[in-house]
């Protein structure tokens, strides 16, 4: 029985968790702890037998795996094609160490789904995973929009497309809301000299850089009819559904932990119709709207202690989210809109809420 040991592939360091926005456009692969493997893993006799246990065991793929499984809530359909993903390219080693010749797969990848569902995070914590497989040399996440690629006068927009694109290599470049990349309607727009170039880089250079498109199921269903070029270059077609009421109770909870709150027993069915209220609103934005819940839930709060009538406070009471402090929300107003003061007026977008939403 053989069991092997991929060659630099032993990261163990903890990564980020929770449901905190990423606040750079390039996030950082984890630092990862050096494996002495004794150099290039060895070709196998054709008798070998291969360990696959193992072999997974050695990236610390299953580590990473169980990271996503706890900081995301649901999203099991994501969850099996991450899982899929990362079995092929074991595979894949394995058969090359048996000298079987399989070209590279192509990884590059569409996330549909609605904003705050987890795009962002899927996509860092999959870049660590083909760093840990070998696919990527650096296993970094390049985040960008249309106006980082797209110039405005005639002559910016390859510069810009190239630089960006130079950033991503050795890891995982994620367009949001893509779909703004093509115009149709404005026959001066640059955005379909940025595709060109994206076309190129993503089939000669597709062992070096994956591309994660992101967007709305709808819009991005649009432009890929509009760039069938673009369409047959993307593998994966990933859907992010929205999250459950149960779920998003789950979400609550995680972020207030990790915040240090509680609610009290009374909150809960406080909380329960909040989320329900606030998923029949407009502009509703799964994990991120919760994550703005609890936040606004934080400095009701730390109001109603400060101007409370008793200013002694004990450990409970600094941790604990009260009934009020949801219900003074403007999603229990009987006014129609009822939204929240910091979401009147805003666009939600299609990135994940997450990071590392």
């Amino acid at each position: 029985m053989c069991a092997v040991r991929m060659n630099g592939l032993g990261d163990r360091s903890a990564v980020r968790r929770g449901f905190a926005m990423p606040g750079s456009a390039v996030a950082p692969a984890p630092e990862v702890a050096p494996v002495d493997d004794g150099g290039a893993a060895p070709s196998l006799a054709p008798d070998a037998v291969v360990d696959l246990a193992a072999e997974r065991s050695a990236t610390g793929v299953d580590e990473l795996l169980a990271v996503l499984d706890a900081e995301l809530v649901g999203l099991a359909p994501v969850k099996a094609r991450i899982a899929e993903i990362a079995a092929l390219l074991l595979v894949d080693r394995t058969r090359a160490r048996f000298g079987i010749s399989t070209a590279p797969p192509n990884l590059h990848m569409c996330f549909t789904g609605g904003p705050g569902t987890g795009k962002t995070t899927v996509a860092l914590r999959m870049a660590g995973l083909l760093h840990r497989l070998g696919y990527l040399r650096r296993g970094h996440l390049v985040t960008v929009t249309r106006d980082d690629l797209v110039g405005q006068y005639v002559g910016h927009t390859a510069p810009k497309t190239r630089d960006v694109l130079k950033r991503a290599m050795g890891g995982v470049l994620f367009i949001d809301e893509a779909y703004y990349l093509h115009k149709a309607e404005n026959e001066r727009d640059y955005g379909s000299e940025s595709i060109e170039i994206l076309l190129q880089v993503m089939e000669n250079h597709r062992d070096d850089v994956v591309v994660i498109l992101a967007g709305y199921a709808a819009e991005m269903d649009v432009f890929f009819r509009s760039n069938p070029g673009m369409s047959s270059r993307i593998a994966h077609h990933i859907t992010f559904p929205a999250y459950t009421a149960d779920e998003l109770e789950q979400i609550a909870d995680r972020m207030a932990d990790q915040l240090g709150y509680v609610f009290a027993p009374d909150t809960r069915p406080v909380l329960r119709d909040y989320l329900e209220r606030r998923m029949a609103r407009p502009r509703f934005a799964n994990a991120r709207s919760v994550r703005n819940a609890v936040e606004r839930a934080r400095l009701r709060q730390a109001r109603r202690l400060v101007d409370g009538p008793d200013p002694r406070v004990d450990r409970d009471a600094l941790t604990t989210i009260e009934p009020a402090d949801l219900l003074a929300s403007r999603v229990f107003d009987p006014e129609p809109d009822g939204t929240e003061p910091g979401e009147r007026g805003t666009a939600e977008g299609c990135g994940s809420g997450t990071m590392p939403e």
